[in-house]
C-alpha cells in the first residue's frame, strides 16, 4: 500500500475501531477518534517531507482500474496544489477532535461522522480522475448532513437541508459538464483529469464556456461565489463549532481547488469569462464585508468574512497569471487557518456563556487573557494585516491582479479598509470598557483547547513571518499551470 492509500484509509480504520468500541465507553471512543485523527495528520506532514517541490508532476501516484469499460480508475496522486490542502484537512480535523470534548450526546455516531467526512475530503484533494473525484465529492455530504442535523442549534433541520440542496443542486452541473467532455474522449478513454484536460482541448470553443459556466456553478456553490452563498450563513450559524471549523476551513477550498483544476483545463473558456469572474471576485468581496460589518452575532460574522475572503481567492484564479494563482492558493490556506481558528474560538466563547451577541460582551481581556490574545491575533490576520499569512496571501493576490486590471483593484483595496473597519470593532466591543458583571467569572482557555488554539495561530503568524516554505510548496507546480495557461490563450 502507497503512502496517499495509507492516508487515505487511516480515517477509515478509525471508524472501524470506533464501530466496535462500546458507545457507554466515551473516553476510549474520544482517545481512538484523536489517535487516529493524529495519526492522519503525522502522515500528511511526512507526505510533506518526502515531496520533491522542484517537481511539478503528479508524484506518488497509484491507480487501479474501477470499470474497464468505463475506463475508470482509482487514482490517487498529488502535487503543489493538493499538498497543502491535505496538510490542512488533517490540521483541522485534528483541531475538530479537540475541540469536541463539549458534544455529550450520541458521541460515537459524531466522531464516526467527523472522520468519515475527513475521508471523503481527503479523496478529493487526493483523486486524479474525475469519477473517482465526484463519488468523494458527494460522499462528503452525508456525513455533513447529520452532523448539522442532530447536532446542529434551533435551526439545524433548515440549515442541514439548505446545504444538502445547495450543493447537490451545484453538483448536478458539474456532472452535466463533465459528461460533456467525456464525448470528446475516445472510446473507454476513461475519465483521468490529465486525459479529459487533453480532450478538453479539442472541444469548441463556445462548448468550453458552457462547460466552465456548469463548473463554475458546482464549484461556486462549496466556495461560495455570490450569489451562490446562501446556504453558508445558517449552516455556518447552526453547525457545532467543530463542524464549523471544517465547513469553513476545508470544505470552502474543495470549491477552490476544483475551480482551479477546472480553469488549467479549460483556458480559453477562463479567459471569455474573465470579465464576469473579476466582477464577482470584487463584488463578493465587498458585500461579504459589509455583511460581517453589521452582524451582531460573531458566527455569521465570520461567515459573512469567509464570503469575503474566498472571493480573493476567486481573484487571483480569475487573474489567469502565475502570481495570482500563487495568491489564491496562500490564500485558501491562510483562510483554512484564520477561519478554523475563528469559528474554535467563537465556539469555546459560546460555551462557557451560551450567547454569540457581541453586544454582551466587553472587556474579557481582564478575565479571558489568553483568549484575548488568540483571538485579536486571529482577527489582525483576518484585516490581512502584516506579519500574518494573510498578508502575505493578499499581497499575491492584489500583485496578480493589478498586473491584469491595473487600477480596478481600487476595490480590493476597499474591501479590505471594511475587513479591518469590522475587525477593529469586533476586538474593541469584546477587550475594551468595563467588565460586565455577568462576564466576571468566565474561566480562560484550557490545555486542550490552548494547544488547539496555539496550532493554528502558530501557524498564522509563522506562514506570516516565513511565508517562503509555504511558496515554495506549490511554486513548481503553480508556475506549470501558468506556463499552460499562457499557452493556450495566447
Amino acid at each position: 500500500m502507497g503512502i496517499l492509500s495509507l492516508l487515505l484509509w487511516t480515517p477509515i480504520a478509525g471508524i472501524l475501531v470506533l464501530s466496535f468500541t462500546s458507545g457507554q465507553d466515551t473516553r476510549s471512543i474520544r482517545f481512538f477518534a484523536n489517535l487516529f485523527a493524529a495519526l492522519t495528520f503525522l502522515l500528511s506532514c511526512w507526505l510533506v517531507i518526502i515531496y520533491d517541490q522542484q517537481d511539478s508532476a503528479i508524484q506518488f501516484g497509484e491507480q487501479f482500474t474501477l470499470n474497464p469499460k468505463l475506463g475508470s480508475a482509482f487514482a490517487l496522486g498529488v502535487d503543489g496544489l493538493s499538498i497543502p490542502m491535505l496538510v490542512l484537512a488533517t490540521l483541522l480535523t485534528s483541531i475538530a477532535m479537540l475541540a469536541s470534548f463539549t458534544i455529550s450526546n450520541s458521541i460515537k455516531s459524531f466522531h464516526i461522522c467527523i472522520l468519515l467526512l475527513e475521508f471523503g475530503m481527503l479523496g478529493v484533494f487526493l483523486a486524479q480522475d474525475w469519477a473517482l473525484f465526484y463519488i468523494f465529492w458527494e460522499l462528503t455530504l452525508i456525513p455533513l448532513f447529520f452532523l448539522i442535523d442532530r447536532w446542529g442549534g434551533k435551526r439545524r433541520h433548515t440549515a442541514s437541508l439548505n446545504f444538502v440542496l445547495y450543493t447537490m443542486g451545484g453538483s448536478i452541473f458539474m456532472l452535466i459538464s463533465l459528461l460533456a467532455i467525456g464525448h470528446y474522449m475516445p472510446e473507454h478513454g476513461g475519465s483521468l483529469m490529465a486525459s479529459m484536460s487533453e480532450a478538453a482541448q479539442s472541444m469548441p470553443r463556445d462548448e468550453q464556456v458552457w462547460v466552465l459556466l456548469g463548473l463554475l456553478i458546482g464549484f461556486g456553490v462549496k466556495m461560495p461565489i455570490f450569489p451562490m452563498h446562501g446556504w453558508l450563513p445558517l449552516a455556518h450559524v447552526e453547525a457545532p463549532s467543530p463542524v464549523s471549523i471544517l465547513l469553513s476551513g476545508v470544505l470552502l477550498k474543495m470549491g477552490s481547488y476544483g475551480l482551479i483544476r477546472a480553469v488549467v483545463m479549460l483556458p480559453e473558456a477562463a479567459q471569455i469569462l474573465q470579465p464576469w469572474l473579476v466582477f464577482l471576485a470584487l463584488f463578493g468581496m465587498i458585500y461579504g464585508g459589509l455583511l460581517a460589518w453589521r452582524q451582531s452575532d460573531l458566527k455569521a460574522m465570520v461567515a459573512y468574512s469567509s464570503v469575503s475572503h474566498m472571493g480573493i481567492v476567486l481573484l487571483g484564479i480569475a487573474a489567469l497569471n502565475e502570481t495570482g494563482l500563487t495568491g489564491a492558493v496562500l490564500q485558501m490556506s491562510a483562510h483554512g487557518l484564520i477561519a478554523g481558528a475563528m469559528f474554535l474560538l467563537v465556539g469555546l466563547l459560546y460555551e462557557r456563556t451560551h450567547t454569540r451577541n457581541i453586544q454582551d460582551y466587553s472587556s474579557l481581556v481582564q478575565v479571558m487573557p489568553r483568549f484575548a490574545l488568540f483571538m485579536t491575533l486571529t482577527l489582525f490576520a483576518a484585516m490581512g494585516l502584516p506579519g500574518s499569512v494573510g498578508f502575505i496571501a493578499e499581497l499575491h493576490a492584489v500583485i496578480g491582479g493589478y498586473q491584469q486590471w491595473g487600477s480596478l483593484m481600487v476595490f480590493f483595496s476597499l474591501s479590505i479598509l471594511i475587513s479591518s473597519a469590522y475587525a477593529i470593532r469586533t476586538i474593541g466591543l469584546l477587550f475594551t470598557g468595563p467588565v460586565k458583571p455577568q462576564m466576571r467569572e468566565i474561566e480562560d482557555l484550557r490545555t486542550p483547547e490552548l494547544l488547539a488554539a496555539g496550532l493554528l495561530v502558530t501557524g498564522i503568524v509563522l506562514f506570516g513571518l516565513l511565508p517562503e516554505p509555504l511558496i515554495d510548496l506549490s511554486s513548481a507546480t503553480l508556475g506549470h499551470m501558468s506556463s499552460l495557461i499562457s499557452q493556450r490563450i495566447q
